[in-house]
């Protein structure tokens, strides 16, 4: 009886805790994607057959008064908006059909729009998930403002490249590489995402403004997303409560705050890519669904529904960026094609996307594949520590 409630507890807490909390912020960034593909084609005069959350078999579903099927799939990673003239979900076309439409069908046919237009409804998506981000971040900001410490030094580790570069107790940091500081937060982030990178540190001493050159030590630590490696000046924050100041924002400080947290997000994807490209990086911080399960699970139960909120933000950045990338498959590789037809003032032939369908196909599962089993080993990490 004990093992039968301890597995049944497990199960509750793994379709609570984790499942459920995923499911929700997955669905909202899908839903909000697609409805920037949806609305913009409507706005184009482009039929939508299709509006579908999740892949697979229909759980269920309607028509709207406009012949669209909004459907619910039994495999809910992901979702697509099916236009008229598309094979499928990613806006194949269907040349055969194409060839055999009316008048009438053509007039509505996603691929009979200019290339504008095309490349407008296909930006749509991206261009949403950047929108809800800000409008995330900055209602956060607006209704709750931000509890900040000021980026006071209360001690110096020895040995650390803070103490190489100079910095003393009291010191105030003031700005870094000419970004002004709000917070001690603030001198974290731009620190931990610049390891092995010279620094131009500007601090208050005592009143006087005094310019540092620091260089952040490489370190590895353990998050949520597994093993990352962060730079580290080695400064203690100070613990005073004096130096905890609240922020409130209005509502345009909010915007502005909110349209800086969201380009942070996409300054630290390039950066990683950037340093992964040049073999300062480890692949073994690329996450997949599992991992981010896992985090959506330990955000809904520490950070609670602000906390899940910000998350949504956060991957929807990331959800965003990730479709513009160039590739054949994803909303950067039609917006690639169209560019090439733009400038060749014709189409490429459709052995030519067919071909690059394909590849960006296998591409897209490669990468997927290879994060989940990020995800699977670190896991078993977790597990082994665990025990």
């Amino acid at each position: 009886m004990d093992v039968i409630s301890t597995v049944g507890g497990g199960a509750w807490t793994l379709i609570f805790g984790y499942l459920l909390p995923f499911l929700a912020v997955l669905t909202v960034v899908v839903f909000i994607h697609e409805l920037g593909h949806f609305l913009v084609g409507r706005w184009c005069g482009v039929g939508v057959h299709v509006f579908s959350i999740g892949f697979g078999p229909e759980l269920f579903g309607f028509h709207d008064r406009h012949g669209t099927r909004w459907r619910f799939a039994a495999i809910p990673l992901g979702g697509y908006v099916k236009f008229a003239g598309d094979v499928n979900g990613a806006s194949v076309p269907d040349s055969e059909q194409l060839s055999r439409m009316s008048a009438a069908d053509r007039a509505v046919s996603f691929h009979h729009k200019p290339v504008w237009k095309r490349a407008a409804i296909v930006a749509a998506g991206p261009v949403a998930n950047f929108i809800l981000a800000v409008a995330i971040f900055a209602g956060v900001l607006f209704v709750n403002g931000r509890d900040v410490l000021i980026p006071r030094v209360e001690s110096v580790q020895p040995g650390s490249a803070a103490e190489r570069a100079g910095f003393q107790k009291g010191d105030v940091v003031v700005s870094i590489n000419g970004r002004e500081l709000k917070g001690f937060s603030d001198l974290q982030r731009i620190v931990g995402t610049s390891a092995d990178e010279a620094l131009t540190i500007v601090v208050d001493r005592n009143g006087r403004r005094l310019s540092l050159e620091a260089t952040p030590d490489r370190r590895e630590t353990q998050t949520a997303f597994g093993r990352q490696r962060i730079g580290l000046l080695g400064l203690q924050a100070t613990r005073s409560q004096e130096d905890v100041r609240h922020l409130s924002y209005g509502p345009v400080e909010a915007l502005v705050a909110g349209a800086s947290e969201c380009w942070y997000v996409v300054d630290r994807t390039f950066n990683y890519i950037g340093k992964l490209a040049t073999g300062r990086e480890s692949t073994d911080q690329l996450s997949g669904p599992i991992r981010i399960a896992q985090v959506s699970g330990q955000v809904a139960g520490l950070g609670g529904l602000t906390g899940l909120i910000n998350l949504v933000a956060i991957l929807s950045v990331s959800i965003g960026l990730i479709n513009l990338f160039p590739v054949p498959m994803l909303d950067g590789g039609h917006l690639m094609f169209y560019a090439i037809e733009a400038l060749r003032g014709r189409p490429l032939s459709e052995r030519a996307q067919e071909i690059g369908f394909r590849i960006g196909f296998a591409l897209v599962i490669m990468l997927m594949l290879f994060a989940t089993w990020n995800d699977v080993l670190h896991l078993g990490s977790t597990f082994s520590r665990g025990s």
